[in-house]
C-alpha cells in the first residue's frame, strides 16, 4: 500500500465521521451541553389553593401548594416559602416547608381577628407563584 492510498483512507474516515455525526446529533446536539429545565420551578404552571375561603375567627384554613415545572410535572424537594399579610401560618406570618414527591406542600391558616388575609407564595429564593389567594376571616 502506497501513503497516498492510506492517507486518502483516512481522509474519507474522517469526513464519513463528521457527516454521520451531523447527521444524526445535529437536532439534539444542543441538548447534550445545556442543563434540563425540567427540575425548574414555574410560577405559571405552579397552584395555591385554600379551603374555606372564607372562615370564622379561630378556625384552620389549609392551604397547599403544588410546585411544578414548566411542563407541568411536579417536583419534590423544593422549599416552599407561604406568607400572609394578616393572620398567621403555622403560628407565624410566613412558613417554609418542602415539597413532597407529588409536589404538595400544607399550610395551615388561622387567625385571632376578623379580616382579609393575602397568601403569596415563593419556591425557593426568587420564583414567585403568579397566582395569589385571599381568605377572609369573619
Amino acid at each position: 500500500m502506497d501513503k497516498k492510498f492510506i492517507a486518502l483512507m483516512v481522509l474519507f474516515v474522517v469526513v464519513f465521521g463528521v457527516f454521520v455525526t451531523t447527521t444524526l446529533f445535529s437536532k439534539n446536539f444542543s441538548g447534550f451541553a445545556r442543563a434540563s429545565g425540567a427540575a425548574d420551578p414555574s410560577a405559571q404552571t405552579s397552584l395555591i389553593f385554600a379551603w374555606p375561603l372564607t372562615a370564622k375567627i379561630g378556625d384552620r384554613v389549609e392551604v397547599n401548594v403544588f410546585v411544578r415545572s414548566a411542563s407541568n410535572a411536579p417536583l419534590d424537594k423544593k422549599q416552599v416559602k407561604l406568607t400572609t399579610n394578616f393572620g398567621s401560618i403555622n403560628g407565624s406570618p410566613e412558613s417554609i416547608a418542602e415539597s413532597d414527591k407529588t409536589g404538595k406542600v400544607t399550610f395551615v391558616l388561622t387567625s385571632d381577628a376578623a379580616g382579609m388575609a393575602e397568601l403569596s407564595a415563593f419556591v425557593g429564593s426568587s420564583v414567585q407563584l403568579a397566582q395569589k389567594v385571599t381568605v377572609k376571616f369573619e
